[in-house]
């Protein structure tokens, strides 16, 4: 039988034809058991002297037998004593055999608190390997699209160092720091070859600088871009705001050849851009001006890059609620959701990158990270890739080179078919991302399903909707109810009788939606009536530079669909313009 496991090496991803990755990639699908036997194999071999193995007694053992019988499940907060001590400046084998080299921060949208999540040169590779696997999926998918340019903002996000000395940084930085000079010069064809951004662009840490060097790039080179997006849909809306308020100045820079120099003050930035921006183009200034100013943005994506064949982002999940806003801007271009990524660890792509949203699933690499899944309400049923269930929902587990063992992700996925031998997955929600005052336990995707379906019956209009929302619950009140924070986006004020419609079908749909939510509204009054609050434009922007002054790297930061943080609760309370409760 062929070996489809070897342990990457920088060197042969680079050599590899897109051939050969998508005939791995076969491979891959029909041999899933094995290949994730020996990847287990080999993580386990090259951290046996580790501490933590040691004390779970796997003695050197390298099956997945001994290892599920010896060491246990874990969360982020059994393991982080381990990781504090790491980042302490114990540089002894705890984790790993291979030092760590960096803590990477999540996002912490979930929990409310950023995590410090182990890396080293181990999983660099594996997170190399990984990316080279995407762009021939996506060439096969999509005819020469490889051959244009793309306009993809990307971000980096200033790192630190713990007491211990241990760098820490976020995920999407490190990778960008990394890998994206060698990427643009080598044979490796990744995501982000070809970008209109300037390395030194996408490399600056202050954001409005590179957002407006990125922008204007992009318009610069417009009818060369044949693909558009970001790792995450939320950033490609931030961008088209942006666009929206600063086309003055992108418009006066394009028209005279010059960079403002109040705007654009990091010299490195400077001068990457003085090599794209060769020339003025008055004609391009006044083209861009005609469609900017008009305040019609239906469809500006296509106007402006008109060549685009689909706008690149990550839309499941709490991503879902940027979809509506992409369809306005992008006048029907279609959504690729590729990747499924988190700051653990790359797991899967998206085979078919251009099926619609509501169809999107992911393949798990098996030779990336060794995956088991614990059956939805069965604490005790962990399986691996070769024994899920069609239409079953599990809480994915993860193993990989840098110390995280059976590790749970958070993150419920769907079993949506198969390929081959190997599973495709759907992103149902986050485990933890609930609302609840009594029994029931309302998720993210719940709650977006509720919001979804109140915007459409109360807002059909054109160009009104809900820009940003967020839950938490008020137990302030006797008995406790839902909140829910919203932000319009409207050309105009919307009519407090529209609300009204808003809140009402809202709270008939998560009665719909959840059985134990409609019996504690109708029949035990054990929760209150659903609020809607209204919040000013700008406030979960606002919401999200907080987020990030703690940490968060923009291009990895989500909104929270469900608020647990209190110092973000107060914020959003401190911003109501409005407030309606659900008549039901």
């Amino acid at each position: 039988m062929t070996t489809v496991f070897t342990f990457p090496n920088t060197n042969t991803v680079d050599e590899q034809t897109e051939t050969e990755k998508l005939q791995q990639l076969e491979e891959m699908t029909v041999h899933v058991s094995e290949t994730q036997e020996k990847l287990l194999a080999e993580i386990l071999r090259r951290n046996a002297m580790t501490e933590y193995l040691k004390a779970h007694k796997m003695n050197g053992a390298t099956g997945s037998k001994t290892f599920k019988q010896q060491v246990p499940m874990v969360t982020y907060e059994d393991l982080k004593p381990y990781i504090n001590r790491i980042a302490d400046g114990d540089r002894s084998a705890i984790l790993t055999g291979v030092p760590i080299s960096e803590l990477h921060i999540s996002t912490g949208t979930s929990s409310g608190e950023n995590k410090l999540i182990p890396f080293n040169d181990e999983m660099a590779r594996c997170r190399l390997l990984f990316f080279s696997f995407v762009m021939p999926v996506f060439n096969k998918n999509v005819a020469s699209v490889a051959k244009g340019k793309a306009l993809y903002f990307l971000f980096v996000k200033g790192e630190t160092k713990t007491a211990g000395g241990i760098k820490t940084i976020g995920g999407m930085t490190s990778f960008l720091k990394s890998e994206y000079s060698r990427l643009q010069s080598s044979k490796f064809s990744s995501p982000f070859s070809s970008n209109t951004g300037p390395t030194a662009a996408i490399l600056c840490p202050d954001t409005f600088q590179s957002m407006y060097a990125q922008m204007l790039c992009g318009l610069y080179h417009r009818l060369d871009v044949l693909r558009l997006g970001s790792i995450f849909a939320s950033v490609v809306v931030r961008a088209i705001r942006f666009l929206q308020l600063h086309w003055h100045e992108l418009a006066h820079d394009i028209a005279t050849g010059t960079l403002n120099h109040a705007i654009v003050t990091d010299p490195s930035v400077r001068e990457s851009i003085s090599c794209v921006m060769t020339r003025p183009k008055p004609d391009l200034a006044r083209f861009i001006t005609e469609q900017c100013s008009s305040g019609e943005w239906a469809g500006i994506i296509r106007k402006i890059w008109p060549n685009t064949r689909f706008i690149d982002a990550i839309v499941t999940g709490s991503m879902s609620q940027y979809i509506n806003m992409l369809e306005y801007y992008g006048d029907g271009l279609p959504l690729a959701s590729t990747l499924y990524v988190s700051s653990e660890c790359c797991m899967g792509i998206n085979l078919r990158p251009l099926a619609p949203p509501s169809e999107v699933s992911y393949l798990l690499l098996p030779n990336v990270a060794y995956f088991e899944f614990l059956p939805v309400g069965d604490e005790q049923g962990l399986v691996d890739m070769a024994h899920v269930e069609l239409g079953k929902e599990y809480e994915l587990v993860i193993t990989n080179f840098a110390g995280l063992y059976r590790y749970r992700l958070g993150d419920v996925l769907r079993v949506a078919g198969f390929y081959k031998k190997a599973p495709l997955f759907q992103f149902a929600r986050r485990s933890g991302a609930v609302l609840s005052v009594d029994v029931e336990k309302t998720d993210e995707a719940m709650l977006q399903r509720a919001v979804d379906r109140a915007a459409y019956e109360a807002m059909p209009e054109s160009g009104t909707g809900i820009a940003e929302f967020a839950g938490s619950v008020d137990t302030g009140t006797v008995p406790g109810h839902y909140v829910v924070y919203v932000e319009l986006m409207a050309k105009r004020g919307v009519a407090a009788e529209v609300m009204g419609v808003f809140c009402r079908v809202m709270e008939k749909a998560l009665m719909t939606e959840n059985w134990y939510y409609k019996e504690g509204r109708e029949a035990s009054c054990s929760i209150g009536p659903l609020e809607i609050r209204v919040v000013r434009c700008g406030t979960f922007e606002k919401m999200a530079e907080r987020a990030i002054a703690r940490g968060a790297a923009i291009g990895q930061y989500k909104v929270p669909r469900c608020i647990k943080l209190k110092s973000d609760l107060e914020m959003l309370d401190s911003m109501v313009v409005a407030s309606h409760f659900s008549s039901s």
